[in-house]
């Protein structure tokens, strides 16, 4: 028995590639047995619904607005619904846990931040980032070998599930370098729910909680219901 948590979602109030919106996901997500959830949706520099001709605060109340709603939907169902954002540059994809709206509305431009100022700036706030799926073959994702600075690595995602390779690689590239591990869904939909996230060992209320169980490890990995299990690439050889 544990806490189910989904890390990795995105809505269609700020996700141009979503279809669903907060209060739908969040209600999906309580329907599958999930005790939170944490909404990533696509930052400006991302795959982003928001448009860019607009001041910073207006920009950030629209891209936040999809995890607002999830959240008003999860207290009156009782999902924990906790914020979060994916951040692209350089080639890749990072998943930012641990902070507030607050910190996008304090830090103007920060989707034209660059990667180490990011990570940087997230780290010094409290947070922790976690690289997206690494191994993922995409034509926008190319650059993953550069960016080992990252608290975490997304070892595990539903979206690569067909290809379990794409996870394999990953779990190993964040176990040969002592990374932290994350796993998420990647939802774009809310009629696709895999029960795919991370699995606590206590209950997690807050954005400082989460922080503070992945840091300790307090977790388990898990795919489509099951918890993750890793085959070594030498597997066939070994049998």
């Amino acid at each position: 028995m544990g806490y189910l948590f989904e890390t990795h979602l995105h809505t269609s109030e700020a996700s141009a590639c979503a279809v669903s919106g907060g209060h739908e996901v969040a209600r999906a997500y309580h329907e599958n047995g999930y005790s939170g959830i944490i909404v990533t949706d696509h930052f400006f520099n991302g795959n982003s619904a928001i448009p860019r001709n607009m001041p910073w605060k207006d920009r950030v109340d629209l891209f936040t607005m999809g995890y607002k709603n999830a959240k008003e939907e999860g207290q009156k169902i009782g999902l924990t619904v906790l914020f979060g954002f994916e951040y692209a540059a350089d080639g890749a994809e990072f998943l930012v846990y641990g902070l507030e709206p607050d910190f996008l509305y304090a830090n103007e431009d920060f989707d034209k931040a660059g990667v180490k100022r990011m990570i940087d700036s997230v780290r010094e706030a409290g947070g922790i980032t976690s690289l997206a799926h690494p191994f993922r073959e995409a034509s926008h994702l190319y650059g993953f070998r550069l960016f080992i600075d990252t608290d975490a690595i997304e070892a595990v995602n539903a979206g690569n599930r067909h290809n379990p390779d794409f996870n394999r690689r990953a779990y190993e590239f964040a176990l040969d370098r002592g990374k932290l591990m994350t796993a998420g869904s990647d939802l774009h939909s809310a009629d696709s729910v895999t029960c795919t996230g991370m699995m606590f060992d206590r209950e997690i209320k807050t954005s400082s909680d989460f922080v503070a169980a992945v840091k300790e490890k307090a977790y388990k990995l898990m795919l489509c219901g099951e918890e993750y299990e890793y085959v070594p690439k030498n597997y066939a050889e070994l049998k």
